[in-house]
């Protein structure tokens, strides 16, 4: 394992020891588990400290695990081209209770936080305009959570009949079906040609 990520991971451990979950290292990066009411403090510690300098943003995203009980991973990304380290930071959240926004730190993080928002619906605080980024105002749901239905609840449409675009609930053709990924036909009940001596 890389000596800096060693040093840096036992560095921000100590310094950031009340706010930490965890601490791991894998794939040549750092990731570390925050509470998530810390998160402020922590991104801010990590620009500004000496040792650190994460001055660059890269991704903030989400992550859904149904089955727990606070469901969204807060996943956020960051360089530090001085010790040329990247890290990770996590934080857990449920449906209703909100998480910091970090614009305030890093402006780069507007339209990261606004997607998430949007696809999973993940709340953030104090943002200067949290609103939906890549859906409709009037879009139901959230598409990237593991609930969300396959088809969606509406499809959109240009009506030429009323000139402009509408939403109308989705009809499917047929229902799901199921494949039979073994045969070149699909639910063939019957022995294919040439297949005899594989059922012995």
């Amino acid at each position: 394992m890389d000596e800096t990520l060693v040093e840096l991971s036992e560095y921000i451990g100590v310094k950031l020891e009340s706010s930490l979950l965890d601490v791991s290292h894998a794939y040549g990066e750092l990731t570390i588990t925050v509470k998530r009411d810390d998160i402020v403090d922590v991104v801010q510690f990590l620009k500004d400290d000496s040792q650190c300098q994460f001055v660059n943003i890269i991704d903030v995203c989400g992550v859904d695990y149904p089955s727990r009980i606070e469901r969204f991973e807060v996943v956020y990304h960051f360089l530090s081209p001085k010790q040329n380290v990247r890290i990770r930071v996590k934080l857990s959240t449920d449906e209703k209770t909100p998480v910091q926004s970090i614009c305030e730190v890093f402006p780069g993080a507007d339209w990261f936080e606004r997607e998430a928002y949007d696809m999973y619906g993940i709340l953030f605080v104090n943002h200067p305009d949290l609103r939906r980024l890549l859906t409709d105002y009037g879009f139901e749901g959230y598409p990237l959570r593991k609930d969300f239905p396959l088809t969606g609840f509406v499809e959109v449409r240009y009506s030429e009949e009323h000139k402009r675009v509408v939403y109308e609930p989705v009809k499917l053709a047929q229902e799901f079906r199921n494949f039979d990924y073994l045969s070149p036909w699909e639910g063939a009940e019957y022995v294919l040609p040439g297949d005899e001596k594989a059922t012995n």
